[in-house]
């Protein structure tokens, strides 16, 4: 007799940061028996009109069979303003999308519906359908908790504080190591502006889901899993991770890989702000001293620099290639030539997944987002932290305070990280001989065997999945 078929729905909220996370949980869903996907993708008018981009549609392209994807019908953002902030678009897009996603929801029999965070609109329509709605939480348990405990923690913060970085203490969430005011999550900095009273909707959210999915482990955060655990109101939590993209097939003969091919094993430092960071004009000049000071062999990949923003290129993904020509004109004069013995630098896109996992990489000077930190916790390539927006300093924080395998620069008077203080830590985190660089590399390594041992047969996050598995099993058999 033939089973019945378990058909989940998942929706990533826009962006490629967002959607490689899900997609890469959609396939390791799919790897369970008589597991079927439906992805359904938001849209803008723009993008709708344009070609996908590359590397999303190489995403897309790799899906197997039993994954299919259905894009939303687009919306507009014709009324907004061109200076809306970044999140206000990605929920406004969700909300404007939400009669397409209910004509899909009923037109199929949906095993349950799992969303992001940012989806709470989206999951309050799945359960109002009776179909069992879940959270994919693309991130950490310490970010987890925050949302959570946020309602909590504003009751208790003193009135007269209307920005997080004035506050006098540092933040206790329950098993995380503290957080100053200044590295809270950049859209709870002002707790009166729209985009944070819209968080409290988001914690409201979790709580009505029926689980929530972390693409986390628990022996890298096994006391706020335990915290989360202790909180019987907060729904059951499995840590799956770490969920990360595999390497795409069409990239083997990357210039990028083939430097590193003739580079010593660990020599090189690879430096990348992500799909959507971007430095000012002056901070990209120091970086690139920097890394000349340092001596050191590195991999940067760069972007056209944002005077206004460190997230300029967030959202904005484009298949014009036109559009990215332009960064090198901003690098100091003579830079390329004075290091093109030991330095590669590349615009906009390298195949990331293959670079962390190149036996050459020695160390990572990243912009901390999620996916980006995972990649390369399972190559055991310690980190040089410079977080830019998002969660960002918050992952930073857990990796320098709690984890102890990073790096994080200081800024000078002027709000810049200097040549000196970057040619500093590119040294400690790249340079053998150095004693703090070592005990960091240590760590890294320990982490990355945790890594290894959570998605091994009997490890924590294999039992999670499966748990999570017969859970969504049972919500088809009882819907």
């Amino acid at each position: 007799m033939d089973q019945k078929i378990t058909h989940i729905a998942i929706m990533p909220t826009p962006g490629i940061s967002h959607l490689i996370p899900s997609i890469e949980f959609a396939k390791r869903l799919a790897l369970h028996p008589n597991f079927h996907i439906t992805c359904f993708l938001l849209t803008t008018m723009e993008e709708h009109n344009s070609p996908l981009p590359p590397p999303k549609k190489a995403i897309l392209d790799s899906l197997p069979n039993s994954i299919h994807t259905v894009f939303l019908s687009p919306v507009n953002f014709d009324d907004l303003s061109e200076d809306s902030v970044s999140e206000f678009k990605l929920t406004l897009t969700i909300t404007r999308s939400l009669s397409s996603l209910k004509k899909e929801l009923e037109s199929h029999s949906f095993s349950a519906f799992i969303a992001d965070p940012f989806g709470f609109e989206a999951l309050e329509l799945a359960k109002g359908l009776k179909i069992p709605s879940f959270v994919f939480f693309f991130t950490n348990a310490m970010a987890l908790a925050l949302f959570l405990y946020l309602p909590k923690l504003d009751s208790e913060l003193p009135d007269s504080v209307r920005f997080m970085k004035d506050l006098p203490d540092p933040i206790r969430l329950p098993g995380c190591v503290p957080l100053s005011g200044k590295d809270m999550i950049e859209p709870l900095q002002d707790r009166e502006s729209r985009i944070y009273k819209s968080f409290f909707e988001i914690s409201k959210g979790l709580y009505l889901a029926d689980g929530i999915i972390i693409n986390s482990f628990w022996e890298m955060e096994s006391e706020a899993m335990k915290a989360l655990e202790a909180n019987e109101k907060v729904p059951r939590v499995f840590s799956v991770g770490p969920i990360v993209q595999a390497g795409l097939s069409d990239v083997a003969e990357s210039e990028c890989l083939t430097w590193l091919d003739e580079k010593p094993r660990g020599s090189v430092l690879y430096v990348s702000f992500g799909s959507g960071g971007t430095l000012s004009s002056d901070q990209m000049n120091e970086l690139a001293l920097g890394l000349e000071m340092s001596g050191q062999n590195f991999l940067w990949v760069v972007r056209k620099p944002d005077n206004k923003s460190s997230n300029g290129a967030y959202l904005k993904e484009s298949s014009d290639q036109s559009q990215k020509n332009d960064a090198f004109d901003f690098l100091p004069n003579g830079f390329l030539e004075r290091t093109r013995e030991r330095g590669l630098v590349v615009q906009s896109w390298v195949p990331q997944v293959q670079v962390l996992a190149h036996d050459s990489t020695g160390g990572f000077l990243t912009h901390c987002g999620w996916s980006s930190i995972l990649e390369s916790i399972v190559n055991g390539v310690p980190f040089i932290v410079w977080p830019l927006f998002a969660e960002q300093k918050m992952n930073a924080v857990m990796l320098v305070d709690g984890l102890h395998v990073a790096l994080r620069p200081k800024k000078n008077e002027n709000n810049i990280v200097g040549r000196d203080e970057i040619s500093r830590v590119v040294k400690v985190v790249m340079e053998k001989s150095c004693e703090e660089g070592m005990e960091i590399g240590k760590c890294m390594n320990e982490l990355k065997d945790n890594a290894i041992k959570a998605l091994g047969e009997d490890g924590s996050s294999t039992k999670a999945f499966s748990e999570l598995a017969f859970m969504l099993r049972n919500s088809s058999n009882s819907s």
